[in-house]
């Protein structure tokens, strides 16, 4: 089976987002649980019940990470090196965030040193609260546009600063991505746990929720008021072999919103954010913490759903040269390659979430001080 080129440009859009959504779902909850680890760990055996909910699947949980960051290197080349070139030190922060995790899980307990302890402990929390924050801030940008552009041979040149990414608008997506993750985590913490975890778990788990539907709403009423979007107004031939010059680019008032007037569906994203996130806070409250984390998946589903359809086409925007903005249509790998890729992702997809449910499967449960105890040495 060999789909068409156009047909290839945008199921590789959707798989790019299914494998972000991935990321944010899987290894999203191990991050929320380091971020609240040093708040609703109050001393050293209730810390380690906090990290053993998530100790066993953290790092099988990384491979929607690389893998999501290979698949924008193979199918999306030209946002890759431009992205890395103008987020470098953006990217650089979120790698020596990531340092601290796999050292902290492993080092951690090893000694019975309480400041060798507490200094790991905020090595986790950096290592979960850090990387979402820049993630955020990262899409903030795009919908802002990044200054870049491309010489005739396509080389790009970044014109911005790192101080220059932290603006109020993408310093509040950094929030909302923030609050999305750190709520996810929470209610996976509380389907994991019990007693006065749980319960201090449980306050966390509303605030950064209500903090995630108050932001979230501004950030769409920022987006809609304050933003000028960008629109293609030249004939595209989705066709066309890439050549992101080949285009004409305009900056217009509302043009992030456009995509939900010419398909009404897509408002059903948006909806899923606000209902997933107030169904999984209801779920919760009431002892239902399996159907609450799934409710707070979804969210994460409708959260950045919406950014992916409200920027469509675009992936990476340019506020130096218009037309120099990347689309879906022209920042693509070859034909060949997206059909290759597709079949590999066929394959292998399946299997990553086959062996994801039986690893949950196997050790689901509640971790309990008393495993803890038990389980001394061989616990994280």
């Amino acid at each position: 089976m060999i789909f068409d080129y156009p047909t290839l440009k945008l199921i590789w859009w959707l798989l790019v987002g299914v494998l972000l959504v991935g990321f944010a779902i899987m290894d999203g909850h191990d991050m929320g649980v380091g971020t609240l680890l040093p708040f609703v760990g109050k001393d050293d055996v209730e810390r380690r019940v906090v990290i053993n909910t998530v100790g066993p699947h953290w790092d099988g949980n990384q491979v929607w990470f690389i893998t999501g960051g290979g698949a924008i290197f193979a199918a999306w080349p030209l946002v890759y090196a431009t992205a890395f070139s103008g987020f470098y030190w953006a990217m650089l922060a979120v790698l020596w965030a990531l340092f601290f995790r796999p050292v902290g899980f492993d080092y951690r307990s090893k000694i019975a040193n309480p400041t060798w302890r507490n200094t790991w402990d905020w090595g986790l929390f950096v290592g979960g609260a850090v990387p979402p924050l820049i993630f955020g801030v990262a899409f903030g940008n795009l919908f802002q546009g990044v200054p870049f552009s491309f010489a005739d041979n396509l080389m790009s040149t970044y014109t911005g600063s790192f101080w220059a990414l932290l603006n109020p608008f993408a310093l509040l997506c950094g929030v909302v991505s923030t609050a999305m993750i750190t709520f996810h985590g929470a209610v996976y913490l509380m389907h994991r746990t019990e007693g006065a975890i749980q319960r201090r778990t449980q306050v966390a788990m509303l605030a950064f929720g209500s903090l995630l539907l108050a932001t979230f709403s501004v950030a769409g009423i920022w987006l809609w008021q304050g933003i000028d979007g960008f629109a293609i107004v030249s004939a595209v031939d989705p066709a066309a072999l890439p050549n992101p010059l080949d285009k004409e680019v305009i900056r217009q008032p509302g043009a992030w919103l456009a995509n939900y007037g010419k398909y009404p569906l897509t408002m059903a994203l948006p909806a899923l954010a606000y209902a997933g996130t107030a169904a999984a806070m209801l779920l919760a409250v009431n002892g239902a913490t399996l159907a609450a984390f799934v409710a707070s998946s979804l969210a994460i589903v409708g959260v950045i759903g919406t950014a992916g359809v409200s920027l469509f086409p675009f992936i990476m925007p340019s506020s130096t040269d218009l037309r120099a903005s990347l689309t879906v249509w022209d920042s693509v790998s070859s034909h060949l390659t997206l059909n290759i890729m597709l079949w590999a992702t066929l394959i292998f997809m399946p299997i990553i979430i086959a062996y994801t449910g039986w690893a949950y499967k196997v050790m689901a449960g509640k971790v309990t001080a008393a495993y803890i105890r038990e389980n001394d040495h061989a616990a994280y």
